[in-house]
């Protein structure tokens, strides 16, 4: 049969034919034209590419290879509410490994001992396990250019197979003089002091970072990028602090810095956007087009402020859009992408927006009768990529299994396991009668559903409380009262009894009673996960202790009141607002201050 290979440059392109398809590194759409039926479209936004090259700190030998570094686990957990527990950084690192970022920066030691202790504990178990091909992630710990940040980012990250430190201090005009108070000499001999001080701790993979690279003097760039690398710095990272630059301009500051900057030959040059102008993802291509090879993301752009480039927006971009490129790749497993996103999303707490590229509600939903109509008669009309390229499978009516009151423990597993879940036994049988139970209430049990009742049973904190029985009075002839039984970690009951304004403010008072721990409610939100009037409803709380969980911010260096969130999920919405409740406290509650 004939094929007929569309290619997708920047503006436009000819059709081009041949009577084999042929292996190629580009984005393409193949038309197959079958002898005599209409033709059949098939969707490609991938391609072969050579195995991962092997890990060397300050080169990679593959030159159209790209390392990349997330840094959900530090810059994004910089986002207000996104604090997590040692176990739930974990479990993202574990799922960072499977997705195949080459570097995981698990967090700040020096902020807390809770952020050391989870560095630690990542270190120990994703930074020792060999997956395949011989993949192993790098660890890193985020420093300042101190020497008591240096130490412990070097004492956490060491008992990984591959450790990094990765340091970084303000080289911007504005920074020196306001922030640091400091000379361009002096932070030169800060920074060279540094990374040598890494060096003779036995570090010999060592990230340098100038914050505000944006923003700062490109001649102070290239000096003090040479001295470093003349210390012993393997990765040099050029920060847009401030999502200030233009991706033209960020290009050029990639590219410049790669002329002009002594001994760059013998480094890796890396990005790391910021999203305040929403050019973040733009600016990230356009730094790897100018010659970086290690790109700096977090699991849906969280992060400071408007957040960070986009790992999935930036990979899929990069396999999608090779032959602008010239091939660059990446030894990312993209099926992976919508789990990360979804564990990511509900620890952190921090809900993705309906519209968010790729991994959002709306993603893939067509709306409109014209699309819907292109959508009927072939997928390629309005979809660049496949969902399941993603992760991200086919509603339950064209999966095969529609799950109800009937389904058996064999039917659930198998669909868990299509949406990417892997649960022990015993998570798995208590989910299984969590979905029993729904299921005498429903018709017909939604994958959405069974996302929600995965995510509420265990994307949660380790249970300091748990609820036992929930009960509410409310209505206009009175007070609203609630009766709140709790069971402790110990399994010993405790009941408290409360009034309010409303039935959240009175069993939130009730579960106050018990936990005897002062905190204040900051956010409140309820969003049903499916339609109709039996939808599970999930809820996320934020709330902040009254006067401790402290810590040291990584850029600012001031200590700061950190927030929490949690999240619940029922079908009764008082029952889940509790739940949520709950798992904030025990986030907090579990959580080790400096």
């Amino acid at each position: 049969m004939a094929t007929v290979l569309l290619r997708h440059p920047p503006f436009s392109s000819p059709i081009h034919s041949s009577h084999t398809s042929t292996s190629t590194s580009t984005s393409h759409l193949f038309l197959h034209f079958p002898h005599s039926s209409f033709p059949k479209f098939t969707i490609s936004c991938s391609s072969s590419h050579p195995s991962r090259p092997n890990y060397i700190p300050n080169h990679i030998p593959d030159p159209s290879y790209v390392r990349i570094f997330d840094t959900t686990l530090r810059d994004g957990e910089q986002s207000p509410g996104a604090s997590m527990t040692a176990k739930e950084k974990l479990d993202i690192a574990r799922q960072l490994a499977k997705l195949g970022v080459d570097v995981i920066e698990a967090g700040f030691p020096a902020a807390s001992q809770a952020d050391f202790d989870a560095v630690v504990m990542i270190a120990k178990e994703v930074g020792n396990a060999v997956y395949e091909d011989g993949y192993v992630p790098v660890i890193c710990g985020l420093s300042r250019c101190s020497e008591k940040d240096i130490r412990s980012a070097w004492e956490a990250v060491k008992h990984a197979k591959r450790p990094r430190v990765h340091a970084f201090i303000a080289t911007s005009s504005i920074h020196m003089e306001y922030k640091l108070k400091k000379t361009k000499e002096q932070v030169i001999e800060i920074a060279r002091n540094m990374i040598k001080l890494a060096r003779s701790l036995g570090c010999e993979d060592i990230e340098f970072s100038p914050e505000d690279a944006g923003r700062s003097e490109r001649e102070f760039l290239y000096e003090i990028l040479g001295e470093v690398i003349k210390a012993g710095a393997t990765t040099l990272n050029i920060p847009d602090t401030v999502g200030i630059n233009m991706p033209s301009e960020y290009g050029g500051l990639i590219a410049d810095i790669k002329a002009n900057t002594p001994g760059v030959e013998n480094v890796i040059i890396s990005t790391h956007c910021q999203n305040d102008l929403g050019l973040s993802t733009a600016n990230t291509l356009e730094g790897a087009r100018a010659g970086a090879r290690q790109l700096e993301v977090t699991v849906n752009g969280i992060g400071e402020r408007a957040g960070n480039a986009s790992l999935e927006e930036v990979v899929m971009a990069l396999k999608c859009g090779s032959h602008v490129f010239g091939n660059l790749y990446t030894g990312m497993n993209t099926k992976h992408i919508y789990r990360t996103s979804r564990m990511v999303e509900e620890y952190s707490g921090l809900q993705l927006q309906p519209h968010k590229a790729l991994v959002g509600l709306n993603a893939f939903a067509h709306e409109s009768g014209i699309h819907q109509d292109g959508m009927l008669k072939h997928r390629g009309t309005y979809e660049i990529i496949s969902p399941e390229d993603i992760g991200l499978e086919r509603p339950e009516d064209q999966a095969g299994i529609v799950l109800g009151k009937l389904s058996g423990r064999h039917a659930v597993k198998k669909r868990l396991e299509e949406l990417g879940y892997e649960l022990k036994d015993d998570n798995l049988e208590s989910l299984f009668q969590r979905f029993k139970s729904v299921a005498e209430k429903k018709k017909r049990v939604t994958d959405a559903d069974l996302r929600a009742l995965v995510s509420d049973e265990n994307f949660q904190a380790e249970p300091i409380w748990k609820l036992g029985d929930v009960q509410v009075s409310c209505g206009t002839l009175g007070l609203s009262t609630a009766t709140v039984k709790l069971v402790g970690i110990d399994n010993t009951e405790h009941i408290g009894c409360s009034i309010g304004t409303g039935p959240l403010d009175a069993a939130y008072k009730a579960i106050d009673l018990i936990v005897k721990e002062p905190v204040t409610l900051l956010e409140y939100s309820m969003n049903a996960v499916t339609e109709g009037i039996d939808a599970i409803a999930t809820t996320r709380v934020l709330i902040r202790g009254v006067d401790n969980h402290i810590s040291t911010h990584a850029l600012t260096g001031e200590t700061y009141h950190r927030t929490f969130s949690g999240v619940g999920a029922g079908m009764d919405v008082v029952v889940s607002s509790v739940k949520a409740y709950i798992a904030a406290l025990n986030k907090m509650l579990g959580f080790k201050g400096t």
